[in-house]
């Protein structure tokens, strides 16, 4: 398996992205991110809604029991209303996939989106 170096966003998947998190505030939002991973930069093509998620405010959940077997499913993207970009421990209890984006208020820039890998390791997040 190849080492991830970047997580790169199409602009209207990444502003798409934003606007979902705005529209959901002040509750937390929990996306499943779909794409390909080439030559060391995981391309996200789209963002899904697990089956039966719940997004409440301060929290938000899914169970992988209901998830089809899909490897496309390449990690997640979850809101942190609190404005905050570092992951907590909750998150890394909770890690599912290759890659964990954090998108925080107020969900308008670059400057509100982060990525790590499973070992807390920082990735670069790049638009296309």
């Amino acid at each position: 398996m190849a080492k991830i170096r970047s997580v790169d966003f199409p602009s209207d998947v990444f502003e798409g992205l934003l606007a979902y998190a705005r529209h959901v505030h002040p509750r937390e939002v929990l996306l499943l991110l779909r794409g390909k991973v080439s030559g060391g930069s995981l391309r996200v093509e789209e963002f899904l809604v697990p089956p039966f998620a719940v997004q409440g405010e301060g929290f938000a959940s899914f169970s992988p029991w209901f998830l089809p077997l899909d490897p496309s499913i390449l990690g997640t993207v979850h809101s942190h209303p609190s404005g905050s970009l570092r992951p907590s421990t909750e998150d890394f209890n909770h890690f599912y996939g290759r890659v964990m984006v954090i998108v925080a208020y107020p969900y308008r820039s670059e400057s509100n989106i982060a990525a790590y890998e499973k070992d807390g390791g920082n990735l670069p997040v790049r638009l296309l």
